[in-house]
């Protein structure tokens, strides 16, 4: 099996490396592609990944290149986890939004927007290039915003799966604080990419015992602390929001905290100049512990239990995957990407069904996917009147005058990214 991992220069790739290396029996990996067009920092993350597979007793071969077509070509499955505009543009998209008194975040609101406007044309430019390298090869996209990015591929014919590491990262806290294993803890995750709640947790399976009410009663402060949302919120809504939630929840709380500390793009920035310097050092062979800091929990372990699953290989029967809604959710169109549980296999992911939801949480699904339709038409097609739709539609901006503002803000700040600016 060959699997190619398009930016595999990041800072993040050994986590990822570490996880194929530990489940390759899950995963039988011959051969790891790493591409990237930063020659200098593929070569120091190539090399911790080979030192890392050799410590591990991992027989498959890495290959490390800049060239796109030959590190895709024969490739069974390819993993997109690419940062068009790199940190400078992340910092960018969780500043300029806090201007105009909006969410600075780089999947959520404005700076989402501007993310998806930048990744979306270069993604499918690569996925292009993989369909004409092997038209079965399966394209994971960890890419944020993963759900508008997802729809994009999705839209275009490839088959594309999005993988976020929210769910499996409760399934883990979960797992832990009901001291059992994590396969054994099944969660019913429904929304969209970045905006979800845990409405149940099911022992055994989809259809196990709901434990989900004696996990609030028993441990809801640790779970409310987890999420930064006040506990007697969780226990009045009964389920459990992602930390994403937050931004809609306490938004204006949160505008006031982003502009009184240091952006998480300069966090970042800094902790992956401090890993390259650690991936330099040729006796390193391990993930070094400063990388757990880096974000992205979980993502090789659910990234594995997705590729076996799809590769007809040894994966979990049931995952948390971003994928076409045809029905699963009766308010949104077919064609929208939601995020839920799925039947995943060779043919793909095939969503488990989802009971009613409150009007509390489906109409807030609702009106974000109308954002995300439109910001992929602004994505496709460009022009300054599509973005401001966008902005407009977003449930955290809303207002025409901060509409209008953070479109050229978003436009100023993007320009080299956007063909059509």
């Amino acid at each position: 099996m060959k699997l190619t991992v398009v930016g595999g220069g990041s800072t993040y790739t050994p986590e990822l490396v570490d996880g194929f290396a530990r489940l390759r029996d899950t995963l039988r990996i011959e051969e790891l592609v790493l591409v990237d067009p930063a020659a200098d920092r593929l070569e120091l993350v190539g090399g911790l990944a080979r030192r890392i597979f050799a410590r591990q007793g991992h027989a498959g071969r890495i290959v490390t290149t800049s060239d796109l077509d030959a590190g895709v070509d024969g490739a069974d499955a390819v993993l997109l986890q690419l940062r068009v505009g790199g940190q400078a543009a992340r910092e960018k998209d969780e500043t300029w939004p806090l201007e105009c008194g909006c969410i600075g975040q780089e999947t959520t609101g404005a700076g989402g927007l501007a993310k998806a406007l930048r990744t979306v044309p270069v993604v499918l430019d690569i996925a292009e290039r993989v369909r004409r390298a092997n038209p079965r090869a399966w394209i994971i996209d960890f890419t944020n915003p993963v759900g508008i990015v997802t729809r994009a591929l999705l839209r275009a014919g490839h088959r594309a799966v999005g993988l976020c590491n929210v769910a499996i990262g409760f399934q883990r806290k979960f797992a832990a604080l009901l001291d059992t294993a994590p396969a054994e803890v099944h969660l019913a995750h429904v929304g969209l990419n970045h905006l979800t709640w845990e409405t149940g947790v099911r022992l055994g399976g989809p259809d196990g015992a709901d434990v989900l009410p004696a996990l609030l009663a028993e441990h809801g402060e640790a779970i409310a602390a987890d999420v930064r949302l006040p506990r007697p919120l969780l226990e009045g809504l009964g389920v459990v929001p992602s930390y994403y939630l937050r931004y809609y929840y306490a938004h204006d709380e949160v505008v006031r905290e982003l502009r009184t500390k240091p952006s998480r793009a300069a966090e970042v920035a800094a902790m992956e100049r401090e890993l390259l310097a650690m991936y330099g050092d040729p006796a390193l062979d391990e993930k070094p512990a400063l990388l757990a800091k880096r974000g992205g929990a979980f993502y090789s372990e659910a990234a594995v239990d997705l590729a076996a699953a799809l590769l007809g290989g040894a994966g979990s029967p049931y995952q948390v995957v971003n994928t076409l809604n045809r029905g699963t959710l009766p308010f949104l169109p077919d064609d929208a990407v939601i995020e839920v549980q799925a039947a995943v296999g060779p043919e793909g992911p095939v969503p488990l069904p989802v009971p009613a939801l409150d009007p509390l949480f489906s109409g807030l699904i609702a009106n974000v996917t109308a954002y995300e339709d439109l910001a992929l038409d602004a994505a496709l097609r460009g022009g300054r009147d599509r973005v401001f739709r966008a902005l407009l539609a977003h449930p955290l901006i809303g207002q025409y005058a901060y509409a209008d503002a953070l479109t050229d803000r978003l436009v100023t700040h993007n320009r080299e990214h956007l063909a059509w600016a």
